[in-house]
């Protein structure tokens, strides 16, 4: 099988077990789905035996894949040590450093690593963005250098450091009628129309809990699958809504921020790494960098470890 196997196909396999899916993983590794194809046939071919079943859109491992998949994040992890090891060597000039965030962090993740790169132009960086679901796959198979979370997984053992606040505000339409209203009571705006993301959500699940102190319980209007959507159905005077403040960094003076007793709801953004993995010299660095910001959360770093210690 050595012979006859690229790392290239082991790449493109490693992607499509983590990602489950032959789009996404095309789509990560900038290849078209006919290329992602070909080399996993070829390398199905290679060990002899079928690797990936396809049920409709779903893709599943089968015994020897999930073997497989095994056996590529160890020969993975074996290649970052040695790259780890040269890069201790280098120190910072050289070196990777690989990120992923949730959606909301991609207010503010690219402008944080842009301002470190221009510190160390000679550092190779990645950052991807996706659902809360993936960010988690990828922290419980230990694939990336540093994750950008807004509540660390409560099932996961985990290194979870505070890198900046979090405040959770009350937006409004800018001619909405409370817009211009002092210190207004959460019973009040109780009966608004609310927009909310999706059940699980971290920013939902503060919004529900403030109100639930106060025994108060809402039920929003719509559930909508991103903050771009709320926002958007904010300004078609569809409700009102709690969101990041930075999610308003690009909106300046279109919403109206009310003022809620209660409110804002002050939280962390959290740089987050398997309690396991050692740091690479350049991840260490950019950790140190965001700390070391003037915005950054004053907050030491802290470990969260599940119940069952995974």
């Amino acid at each position: 099988m050595r012979h006859h196997t690229t790392f290239r196909q082991l790449e493109i396999f490693e992607s499509i077990a983590r990602l489950g899916s032959f789009t996404r993983a095309s789509e990560e590794l900038f290849l078209s789905q006919p290329t992602v194809s070909m080399q996993m046939k070829k390398l199905a071919e290679n060990v002899g035996a079928p690797l990936i079943e396809q049920v409709g859109k779903k893709v599943h491992l089968t015994a020897d894949g999930q073997e497989l998949a095994q056996a590529t994040r160890e020969i993975f992890g074996i290649l970052d040590r040695y790259t780890m090891s040269v890069d201790e060597r280098r120190g910072l000039k050289q070196g990777k450093l690989s990120l992923m965030a949730i959606t909301t962090a991609s207010y503010f993740a690219p402008r944080l690593l842009g301002e470190f790169v221009k510190l160390y132009p000679g550092i190779d960086v990645s950052l991807r963005v996706t659902n809360k679901e993936q960010v988690l796959a990828s922290i419980a198979d230990n694939l990336d250098d540093l994750y950008f979370l807004g509540q660390p997984p409560e099932d996961i053992d985990v290194v979870a450091t505070p890198i900046m606040d979090n405040p959770i505000v009350v937006v409004a339409a800018p001619d909405h009628p409370l817009a211009h209203k002092k210190k207004i009571p959460l019973e009040r705006l109780a009966r608004e129309s609310w927009l909310m993301r999706e059940k699980g959500s971290g920013t939902r699940n503060a919004i529900e809990r403030r109100f639930a102190e106060h025994g108060i319980t809402i039920r929003p209007r719509l559930e909508l699958g991103s903050n771009e959507a709320i926002k958007q159905a904010i300004l078609a005077g569809l409700g009102i809504s709690a969101l990041s403040r930075h999610t308003l960094t690009l909106n300046q003076g279109q919403f109206a921020v009310l003022d809620v007793e209660g409110f804002p709801i002050l939280r962390h953004w959290y740089a987050v790494y398997p309690a396991g993995r050692q740091l690479s010299v350049v991840a260490r660095a950019f950790l140190d960098y965001l700390l070391g910001r003037g915005d950054a959360a004053p907050a030491a770093v802290g470990k969260r470890k599940s119940p069952s210690g995974v």
